[in-house]
């Protein structure tokens, strides 16, 4: 059974002058060559400047995390060796970088941690990368996880849509980031005695679990609203006269017609993680030193910035710019994918 030709309002692509006009080909007349939704999106996406530029950085970030390694190899350094402790002339009495602006010079390109002497780069390098690692594995099971629930509810109704409602309605009335800081030791002492250390794929397994199960209530409320209006479409009702299975109706009716509202709350998902997992480890709960990650960072650089800023300033300065150029390229997608929303 295909999907009519006004689909839900959620995941409409409307075509319009503008993208018929530029769907043409040359020598082609115009309305004779039609292109798929996709590729109209992609055609809107591609004129917004705003939103090319910061899919450009975003993949930076994820290439520089997904090369970290390499990039460190290359360096000659790695996250790990205390060199202003290790190498004379880099530190003062004090244990600070003797040259100024945190010790960058020409080996050191972002200079070393004052106490320890790491170096700055390459414990950026691994912060991303592990950083973006919670955030994206994160991103992926609440969206995967809201996506079951929210339609779920919305197609079977009655107690199903009852109970899950009334769940979404709690876990959106607690206040995440407090509850983050509370369940995560609880879940840690399950698994690890407090006399022992944590082993650091604890720690990233129970964020990942803590923040995907707080995290997926709101892109069930909205796929649950999304599915409750399309389960009365004649498109729906045809199929469950032809004898079509409640599966087959979920994955071949409604689901892609709630592509638009899914890659959209995915996209606005990831940068929040991103900020929640920082803000966690400088909280100390998370990561902690002396493991690589954006929120230790900056952590460590708030105890000195009174001295030198700039142990803070590379940390702060990268985790605002992937979330600033994240947010544009969801509002980018958001636009392309329904022209209907104009900035």
């Amino acid at each position: 059974m295909t999907t009519p030709a006004s689909p839900s309002p959620a995941a409409a692509l409307e075509v319009t002058d503008e993208d018929s006009a530029a769907s043409a080909t040359p020598g082609t007349p115009k309305g004779t060559e039609s292109r798929s939704p996709g590729r109209l999106a992609w055609t809107r996406f591609k004129r917004d400047r705003a939103g090319v530029i910061s899919a450009f950085v975003v993949i930076f970030f994820f290439v520089v995390g997904i090369g970290a390694p390499l990039i460190a190899k290359v360096y000659g350094k790695d996250p790990y060796t205390t060199y202003g402790m290790n190498t004379p002339g880099l530190f003062n009495q004090f244990n600070y970088p003797i040259k100024p602006n945190g010790g960058i010079s020409s080996d050191f390109w972002f200079g070393i941690e004052p106490q320890l002497g790491r170096d700055v780069f390459t414990f950026l390098l691994y912060g991303i990368r592990n950083s973006l690692l919670i955030a994206t594995v994160a991103a992926l099971l609440t969206t995967l996880l809201g996506v079951v629930l929210g339609v779920t509810a919305g197609y079977l109704g009655g107690k199903t849509d009852y109970f899950v409602g009334r769940v979404i309605d709690i876990l959106l009335a607690f206040p995440q980031t407090l509850f983050f800081i509370a369940f995560w030791p609880v879940v840690i002492a399950i698994f690890v005695a407090p006399t022992d250390s944590t082993p650091v794929w604890l720690t990233v397994t129970s964020l990942i679990l803590v923040m995907t199960a707080f995290g997926w209530a709101s892109i069930a409320r909205l796929l649950r609203g999304e599915v409750l209006a399309l389960r009365e479409r004649e498109f729906v009702e045809a199929a469950k006269v032809t004898g079509a299975s409640p599966a087959r109706i979920i994955f071949k009716e409604l689901l892609p017609n709630l592509w638009t509202p899914i890659l959209i709350q995915a996209t606005l998902l990831l940068p929040t993680y991103v900020t929640t997992e920082a803000a966690l480890a400088f909280l100390g709960v998370g990561l902690s030193d002396p493991t690589p990650d954006w929120g230790v960072m900056i952590q460590n650089g708030a105890k000195v910035y009174q001295d030198d800023i700039t142990f803070m300033l590379f940390p702060g300065l990268a985790m605002v710019i992937f979330v600033v150029a994240f947010n544009l390229l969801g509002d980018s997608v958001r636009d392309a994918l329904d022209p209907k929303t104009k900035r």
